[in-house]
């Protein structure tokens, strides 16, 4: 076997992150936990990741402490929603790329239309990403969930460039180890990316923002990984 064959739930390309893939629960679910991350996001920026207490997230978010731990284990988990909205974001723009497109121009087009300010995203959201990793850097706990939200991104775009490859749908994608490779890389530039953003004061907008340093990590790569597409 060359690959991993990676079932997902819909024939349509569509993964259990999509809204449209989720029963009306599943949904509810989803929008309570992204209310609790945007709450803890809220306090964490205001208040300081110690000074904040899961306590004070639920209270913030209008929800009791138990129904917190019932989606999150700990304060630093609360966050989870919100870096996997972007990382599934990105992946998304490259499933959406149009499919006459390479591998490297789908990366390209991805990069632009998810980290250009006033395109895929506004300018006040990235600057959220910069004041919220910033908190990563110093807390282990918080680094470990940016750590796996990555790793399942990862994961995500590699279905997504096997199915493009393949010609066929995320139903049933073979994920090779070039592909699992080409996934790797194509996260660890965009990560490398905009964690070097966040931890400047550069614009959003300009030369050396996220967009433009995405940009330039995949235009090194190009002639080593992206033959594959």
């Amino acid at each position: 076997m060359t690959g991993t064959k990676r079932m997902t739930g819909a024939s349509s390309g569509r993964t259990a992150q999509d809204p449209e893939a989720l029963s009306l629960t599943e949904r509810r679910k989803a929008a309570t936990r992204m209310e609790i991350a945007r709450a803890a996001a809220g306090l964490f920026m205001a208040d300081g990741l110690r000074a904040t207490r899961a306590e004070d997230i639920a209270r913030a978010a209008g929800v009791a402490p138990r129904t917190f731990y019932r989606y999150f284990a700990t304060k630093e988990e609360a966050l989870a929603p919100l870096f996997s909205a972007g990382a599934h974001q990105w992946a998304q723009a490259v499933r959406d790329a149009p499919a006459d497109l390479s591998v490297a121009e789908a990366l390209h087009h991805a990069v632009v239309h998810t980290l250009t300010p006033g395109v895929g995203v506004s300018a006040r959201s990235l600057e959220w990403v910069r004041a919220l990793l910033r908190l990563t850097g110093p807390n282990p706990a918080l680094t470990k969930v940016w750590a796996e939200i990555c790793q399942a991104g990862e994961q995500e775009l590699a279905e997504v460039l096997a199915a493009r490859t393949q010609g066929g749908d995320e139903a049933s994608v073979d994920i090779t180890p070039a592909l699992r490779f080409a996934a790797a890389l194509a996260s660890a530039s965009v990560r490398v990316a905009v964690e070097s953003w966040a931890a400047g004061n550069e614009s959003a907008a300009g030369p050396n923002g996220p967009a433009c340093l995405a940009v330039r990590n995949l235009e090194a790569l190009r002639d080593f990984v992206w033959e594959i597409g």
